[in-house]
């Protein structure tokens, strides 16, 4: 204990301790700046190392045609490899929740699996809005309903007035429940007042094949994934399902120039990255994606495939998903869909 008789002594002895209190917080931030120094060094030069993007289909998909020919120039303009990773199915999305959120791991997702799955289904496991940020949409995918030629529809009218005559006789295929070849024919169906019945099949391939065979009798299904069909006369193009035109079939209406008005979707791929991610890292990348789909090269390969470059910021693609997911929310609801 400090006696009175040395209270003059003990002022000089607290200004001492106060100084060394202030050089020791000087001195701690300065290392915190010298050990953050690396890690901004770090983000500024991202990348250092190859970026993986993994996509949740099979190789060959549409999204995987599509994201090989962007990565290649986004491999150009980074310098560094991006490493294309096939993981059909949750253990797709379950591979980036569980990477670190440094912007090395990011996620292809579509609309099928980032917004309408988690309306259909409570035991997914993964959570769109709490395991991903948005980095940037990356392609849009036009949808096009086509016939198997047996059926001798040309028109949109004819089918529907084919499908009023006999309900529940004409069958679709789907690459499985709640997908967009399911999804998108419920809402047809809600539009013209029809009835058909769905014959889901495990993946996108073979439902169109199944189609082009003659096994099912029409479905809706992405241009590049019906292209070859079409050209080859095994299957007969009706209506687009998009605003406008496909640049690869110009000849072929919207559903809206068929006469259903308030019928349009897309079919939509982004990129994604885990949450965490800092957002400085995220518009990083989203700049060089952009910078790769308006590639003239790169957009002429898409366009081939019959895919339309679509990028956005992440903001953009937040409020885009916002209001996709209030539109198809109307039509589950309305059709009594789900998955569980």
């Amino acid at each position: 204990m400090i006696s009175r008789t040395t209270t003059n002594l003990a002022a000089p002895r607290r200004r001492f301790v106060l100084c060394t209190h202030h050089r020791l917080v000087a001195g701690l931030a300065w290392l915190a700046l010298m050990l953050a120094a690396p890690q901004v060094a770090h983000a500024a030069e991202f990348p250092e190392k190859p970026v993986r993007i993994v996509i949740p289909f099979p190789a060959g998909a549409a999204a995987d045609t599509a994201m090989r020919v962007v990565a290649r120039k986004m491999s150009d303009l980074w310098r560094q490899p991006v490493v294309i990773d096939n993981r059909p199915g949750a253990h797709g999305f379950q591979a980036v929740t569980s990477a670190p959120a440094d912007g090395y791991t990011l996620l292809m997702g579509a609309g099928s699996g980032m917004v309408t799955a988690p309306l259909l289904s409570s035991k997914l496991s993964y959570n769109p809005s709490r395991d991903f940020v948005p980095v940037g949409r990356v392609v849009i995918n036009v949808p096009i309903l086509t016939t198997h030629p047996s059926l001798q529809v040309r028109t949109v009218q004819e089918l529907i007035d084919l499908a009023r005559k006999s309900p529940g006789t004409l069958n679709y295929s789907t690459s499985g429940n709640g997908s967009p070849g399911h999804l998108s024919m419920e809402m047809f169906q809600a539009a013209t007042g029809t009835r058909m019945v769905q014959i889901p099949y495990k993946g996108g391939g073979p439902a169109v094949n199944e189609l082009a065979g003659g096994h099912v009798q029409l479905g809706i299904n992405a241009v590049p994934s019906v292209a070859a069909h079409i050209r080859s006369a095994k299957l007969v193009p009706l209506a687009v399902a998009s605003a406008k035109r496909s640049r690869a079939f110009p000849q072929v209406p919207t559903m809206a120039e068929a006469g259903l008005k308030d019928f349009e979707y897309d079919i939509w791929y982004a990129l994604f990255a885990p949450t965490g991610t800092p957002s400085d890292l995220v518009h990083k990348i989203s700049k060089v994606l952009k910078s790769a789909l308006v590639d003239a090269e790169v957009a002429s390969l898409l366009v081939a495939q019959g895919a339309e470059p679509a990028p956005t910021t992440p903001q953009e693609l937040a409020r885009f998903m916002q209001d996709d997911t209030a539109r198809w929310a109307k039509l589950v609801k309305e059709r009594n869909l789900k998955l569980d």
